[in-house]
């Protein structure tokens, strides 16, 4: 679900975070229209403005731990997670974490890749948010599911600022509810 359809039509906070992100025709290959966040780091507002959203829709939901999918999750993850009194944890690619991880393997339209966590950072019964930057067809966000549902945590929501609606990525999250701030920019 976007944000424009769940209370925030018209908000001027989402046209400004919408302008924010660049696009790169053709990285990192041709026909790509690369969404770039780091222009939304650098402009203060748009990046408060980000993390102020998913605060508000996230501040009295009972979630505990904030869960960022390397590498753009990890830009909104602790940010939002400090502000809802909630852990952060990451989500890493593989051999990023020291000490013993659970890994959770999954395909991309050009391969696979594999996540990992820290074993014992997230608890049983821990209720969960999963953030990333970008939601295309949802591989990533599955096997973030996945990965946290095996050590017995709940998933509330996958939130993503960007989300690309052709994809459907939404039909890949085993029944979790999606929350995105905007669509791509062309």
């Amino acid at each position: 679900m976007f944000a424009s359809e769940n209370g925030l039509r018209g908000d001027p906070r989402l046209k400004g975070i919408s302008e924010a992100i660049r696009v790169v025709p053709h990285f990192p290959k041709p026909g790509i229209m690369f969404q770039d966040i780091t222009t939304l780091l650098l402009d203060h507002k748009a990046f408060k403005d980000t993390v102020d959203i998913f605060v508000d829709r996230y501040r009295d939901m009972g979630i505990s731990v904030v869960a960022g999918v390397e590498a753009r999750g990890f830009m909104f993850g602790p940010s939002i997670a400090l502000a809802i009194g909630a852990k952060f944890v990451p989500l890493r690619k593989p051999k990023k974490l020291p000490g013993e991880v659970i890994s959770e393997q999954y395909e991309l339209e050009y391969g696979s890749d594999c996540l990992e966590m820290h074993i014992g950072a997230v608890q049983p019964g821990e209720h969960v948010l999963v953030i990333d930057d970008l939601v295309a067809t949802g591989g990533t966000l599955s096997a973030a599911i996945k990965l946290l549902e095996r050590v017995g945590a709940e998933v509330v929501e996958c939130a993503c600022v960007i989300g690309l609606p052709e994809f459907k990525g939404q039909n890949r999250l085993n029944g979790k509810p999606l929350y995105i701030l905007v669509e791509p920019r062309q």
